[in-house]
């Protein structure tokens, strides 16, 4: 079956569309920070309308069924919202910040239900999210230039600051304009592009090569991948490095477990590394230790950080955290308690109920996209993504940049789509959804 074109066709694919190559745009105007969750919130409006709408349509007109990872992901974010509620309640913060950080559980953790949910029910191909990320790349490749001889042309690192700054935010970072940075110590530059900081530009650098390597067209997928792998180096992210060797290789194998060779090749490699398990566990400590001491200073803030907080957690507000961000002392050079790592940042600020709420639908989505990863390259491509949402929680606040990496949360959605057709296909019968370019053969194999 030939390969579809990835042109936009319905309303939802047009918006993902312009949405994705209007990024450097966006990030001129300062409003990366403000379309994001626009966006998510825009697609969730028009999700719930064609669910709403649904039985009043064709059989052949309607949307397949939400698969329960949908729900799982809605609800885990209402129980965010919940111990978000029932934190500042307990610790006494009082109406206005309630509202406040609700305001911000809209623009961040409901992200991660809402693009999914829009996957699930709107008719948006992946091919549609690879071409325009590919599209979004030939656009950085065009502006790199700029971006490397400007710290040795005299241009000023940060340009401007937006005044979109004042519709709120976490900090300036989300609306600032910035060229590049200097490491603190070497006075080297180092660039972050449109994300707020570097590690952050590192990580979409790994979603939009993910993607661009998911590219049929052999042009657009060498500008795609090009273009990331350019993100990641300059960023000069150690996270995104790791990344960028674990996470296809590994995906790309769970994939091929169908596949009799998968074990057979897999059956000599264990045995190698069975007998060479000292000599591996020796390198291993080594590349550890050369990864924590790349950038020692770093290392040790975060690693106080989590102590603090892990500490506090335990000590004063297991079950529902203290509600909001507190900023640590002088030894953490008054950075916020929990960040930089998801996890130790949740425990802080809602405690364990909001660490429940986010592993249990991770968990979940493994399961479901690594199943669906055996047959089609959809499940495979999310099973990706949710694997680096993994390495990156122990790095980053997933919240915090869920406004740009939103293209592997919808990605995800689009696998739960996939997983209920496949799930409700007859023998012998194709099966497509109104809008998808795709069928699932009696094969099993995405044609």
């Amino acid at each position: 079956m030939a390969t579809p074109a990835p042109h936009p066709v319905t309303v939802a694919e047009r918006v993902v569309s312009v949405a994705i190559q209007s990024t450097w745009g966006l990030w001129l105007i300062g409003g990366l920070y403000i379309a994001g969750p626009a966006l998510a919130w825009i697609l969730a409006m028009m999700a719930a309308v064609t669910l709403y709408i649904a039985p009043a349509r064709p059989p052949h007109l309607r949307p397949p069924p939400l698969h329960t990872l949908i729900l799982i992901w809605l609800l885990a974010m209402l129980v965010m919202l919940f111990a978000l509620i029932v934190g500042h309640f307990l610790n006494e913060l009082g109406l206005p910040k309630t509202i406040k950080s609700s305001i911000g559980w809209a623009k961040g953790w409901a992200l991660l239900a809402l693009f999914p949910l829009a996957g699930a029910v709107l008719s948006i191909r992946p091919e549609v999210i690879y071409r325009a990320i590919c599209r979004l790349g030939l656009q950085t490749l065009l502006l790199i230039p700029l971006f490397l001889v400007a710290p040795f042309i005299g241009l000023p690192g940060l340009l401007y600051v937006s005044p979109l700054k004042i519709v709120g935010g976490s900090g300036p970072e989300y609306f600032a304009v910035i060229l590049y940075t200097l490491e603190p110590g070497a006075g080297t530059p180092r660039w972050q592009f449109f994300a707020p900081w570097s590690p952050a530009a590192g990580m979409i650098a790994v979603v939009h090569i993910l993607c661009a390597l998911e590219e049929k067209h052999p042009g657009w997928k060498i500008i795609g991948v090009l273009a990331g792998l350019l993100l990641a180096l300059l960023c000069q992210s150690r996270l995104a490095l790791v990344a960028l060797a674990i996470v296809w290789p590994f995906c790309f194998g769970v994939s091929r477990l169908r596949q009799a060779w998968t074990w057979f090749a897999a059956a000599p490699a264990i045995l190698i590394l069975g007998l060479l398990a000292p000599q591996i566990q020796t390198l291993l400590d080594q590349l550890i230790e050369g990864f924590t001491s790349a950038r020692a200073d770093s290392s040790r803030v975060r690693a106080a950080l989590g102590r603090i907080a892990m500490e506090r957690w335990r000590n004063e507000a297991p079950w529902f955290g203290h509600g909001i961000v507190e900023n640590g002392p002088h030894l953490v050079e008054y950075m916020p308690i929990g960040s930089h790592h998801s996890w130790y940042g949740l425990l802080f600020v809602k405690g364990l109920v909001g660490a429940l709420a986010l592993a249990i639908p991770l968990a979940a989505s493994f399961w479901v996209v690594g199943k669906l990863s055996l047959y089609e390259s959809i499940g495979r491509v999310a099973l990706s993504m949710l694997l680096l949402l993994t390495l990156y929680s122990f790095g980053e606040n997933l919240e915090i940049l869920s406004y740009l990496y939103w293209p592997a949360l919808m990605l995800i959605g689009i696998a739960a789509r996939r997983a209920v057709l496949r799930r409700s296909a007859l023998p012998g019968l194709a099966v497509s959804a109104p809008g998808d370019r795709s069928a699932v053969s009696v094969s099993g194999q995405a044609e």
